[in-house]
């Protein structure tokens, strides 16, 4: 709290300091108030980027163990676990068969029998139950 106190009171100081050299570059004539203006707008993107930077901390990924044991319960092949997998990232049938080298309508199979074998109507059902079960 102390720190958040601290930078919020630093930046209304560097405003201040802002607000002050624009006077005195208004009054004395040296520069126009459209550099003025500009100068000012990227202290404020500066100071923006830099509260973004300091207030988007990336969030711990929680560590959860996949279930092996409810993998081969289910009677899931390797494969078919594969799959589960590439379908849980949202990649197409298509895509999916590509990046396991087989063909579309192998990937076909291997999802309708994942519907089967986790007893769901559709792939997104299918993730939900994988998620419930920890196996993806």
């Amino acid at each position: 709290m102390k720190k958040t106190i601290l930078v919020f009171g630093l930046l209304v100081l560097a405003l201040l300091l802002l607000f002050q050299l624009s006077k005195y570059t208004l009054i004395s004539g040296n520069l126009q108030i459209e550099y003025m203006m500009s100068i000012i707008a990227i202290a404020f993107l500066g100071i923006g980027l830099f509260i973004n930077k300091k207030t988007h901390k990336k969030l711990p990924i929680p560590n959860q163990k996949i279930d092996l044991k409810k993998v081969e319960e289910l009677g899931l092949s390797k494969r078919e676990y594969e799959v589960l997998k590439e379908v849980s990232l949202g990649l197409s049938n298509r895509e999916i068969a590509e990046k396991l080298y087989v063909s579309e309508s192998t990937i076909k199979t291997h999802v309708s029998n994942l519907l089967v074998k986790l007893n769901a109507k559709r792939r997104t059902q299918a993730i939900q139950i994988s998620k419930s079960l920890n196996i993806i």
